[in-house]
């Protein structure tokens, strides 16, 4: 009698921890994908412009920001109707004031005068930039280039126009944090050679937070889900033993 109170009581207890296991789970899970859609915008990329960063076909989350909070370094997608008005995604490689020019000692790009190391970019034609030029970025404005710089058609390609071709910072939509597919994609760190001009590099969006809450909301889930069976089956067995 007395052993068989002990196994309800012990019984109710679990299925009240499972179903506040479900619970908890459900909140994380719901509220991390509500979150990611509030804070981030899927976007698929159409072209290989920007490999090895992101490929053709890559599922991305681009965070949503305003223009002013988008720093050297970052890729973004914007939008501009002199580039066809289509979502487009570059990096940013200089902001208003600065002077970007190609190419220094080693063929690298240098901006205001200092080379800038760029460690994103996918191989040695794309590392010495056969063509020179120099653009002074008007204020307000971004200098956008690919990683792909062989065949990149970006703010080279629109020097002789009237913003030496940069586009307005109001043309951003996003700015990528991490590849959501295929999933070894994972974040989009910020290039360090960015980091000691003004302004520094932008922080990374809160994706590794959203990311977590998602998963660990399916742990609880599965782990609540789970006791129901498992109790089950080994009341089952102690009663065969019995």
């Amino acid at each position: 009698m007395g052993s068989g109170s002990g196994d309800d009581g012990r019984g109710r207890l679990g299925s009240t921890l499972s179903g506040l296991a479900v619970a908890v789970g459900s909140l994380l899970f719901l509220g991390g994908f509500g979150w990611g859609a509030l804070a981030y915008q899927p976007y698929t990329v159409p072209t290989d412009s920007m490999t090895p960063t992101v490929s053709p076909g890559d599922r991305v989350l681009a965070q949503r920001v305003d223009g002013d909070e988008v720093r050297r370094g970052d890729v973004v997608v914007f939008r501009d109707s002199s580039w066809g008005g289509g979502p487009m995604v570059k990096r940013v490689i200089g902001v208003g004031g600065d002077t970007v020019a190609c190419c220094g000692d080693g063929g690298l790009l240098t901006l205001n005068g200092e080379a800038v190391e760029e460690p994103y970019l996918g191989g040695e034609r794309d590392r010495s930039v056969s063509s020179t030029f120099t653009a002074t970025v008007p204020e307000g404005h971004l200098f956008l280039l690919g990683d792909r710089r062989i065949s990149s058609l970006d703010s080279r390609s629109r020097l002789d126009g009237p913003e030496q071709g940069s586009v307005p910072r109001s043309a951003v939509t996003g700015r990528l944090d991490a590849v959501a597919w295929p999933l070894d994609g994972g974040v989009i760190e910020r290039p360090r050679g960015f980091a000691a001009l003004p302004g520094g590099v932008s922080e990374i969006g809160p994706v590794r937070l959203i990311a977590g809450a998602v998963a660990a909301g399916a742990v609880f889930i599965l782990a609540g889900a789970a006791y129901g069976p498992v109790s089950r089956r080994r009341r089952a067995r102690a009663a065969s033993r019995g």
